[in-house]
């Protein structure tokens, strides 16, 4: 295949940035989209250019760490990660444009590197449980409808990649925070924190300062991994709960 990339390339945060074209050939239909971002940088470092910076880790659509915006779209034109997509997903001769996620929240460190430790903080306000210590008890001990089991699984399988506030016109991270405090709020090991999790995490989600949610569903459209909205309705639910209790103490 050959092909045009438009990559956007910034030096840092406080850098304008600026799209540069670079035209790349003989690359396999059966490569991943990184592994044809390996082959360009090869190409630059041959030429003693400075390699394009992008995130990865484990390239198997688990660590959430790949975070490249192609043609439009999170991940590119299906709905995976950037690593679980193919080169036959375009076609030969196409023009590919690799853009960084937008957001405020998530300031560009260099190319197409964004700092998304915003999402750690939002972790670190609420997104675990106390437990008592001495011996890990049976993972049978607690009995767990197959339903609520089934939906807190399938809040959890948020990688936290941030596909969703890329997705969003107004940058809201309420998919993946709902997600995180849904996971959390079905579960009884969750019960503890119930209500302070849910105001602190959506407190620290605020001061981040990412958008509000407008019910355009585009971050569950773009989400690699399903997340459903209806975990943002969970999560106002808890939140309104949170918000009411603490009033009345």
């Amino acid at each position: 295949m050959k092909l045009t990339l438009k990559i956007w390339r910034q030096k840092n945060a406080s850098d304008k940035g600026a799209f540069v074209t670079y035209p790349i050939d003989g690359i396999s239909t059966d490569m991943s989209f990184l592994e044809m971002m390996d082959v360009l940088n090869e190409e630059l470092a041959i030429k003693g250019e400075d390699p394009v910076h992008f995130d990865h880790d484990c390239r198997e659509g688990i660590c959430g760490m790949c975070s490249l915006y192609i043609n439009g779209h999170p991940h590119g034109p299906q709905q995976t990660t950037t690593c679980q997509l193919h080169m036959r997903s375009f076609s030969d001769g196409e023009t590919i444009t690799i853009e960084p996620w937008r957001a405020a929240a998530f300031p560009v460190v260099k190319d197409l590197v964004v700092d998304r430790g915003s999402f750690d903080r939002i972790i670190q306000a609420g997104g675990y449980v106390n437990v008592n210590t001495g011996g890990v008890p049976d993972a049978n001990e607690i009995p767990i409808p197959k339903r609520v089991a089934d939906e807190a699984f399938d809040s959890a399988t948020c990688i936290g990649c941030g596909a969703c506030v890329a997705a969003c016109k107004n940058a809201s991270a309420m998919l993946f925070t709902s997600a995180k405090i849904s996971q959390l709020a079905m579960l009884p090991q969750g019960q503890v924190e119930r209500m302070s999790r849910a105001e602190k995490m959506v407190a620290q989600m605020d001061d981040e300062g990412f958008g509000a949610c407008t019910n355009t569903g585009a971050c569950e459209a773009e989400c690699p991994k399903g997340i459903s909205l209806t975990n943002i309705a969970r999560m106002n639910r808890e939140y309104f709960s949170a918000s009411v209790k603490s009033e009345n103490v």
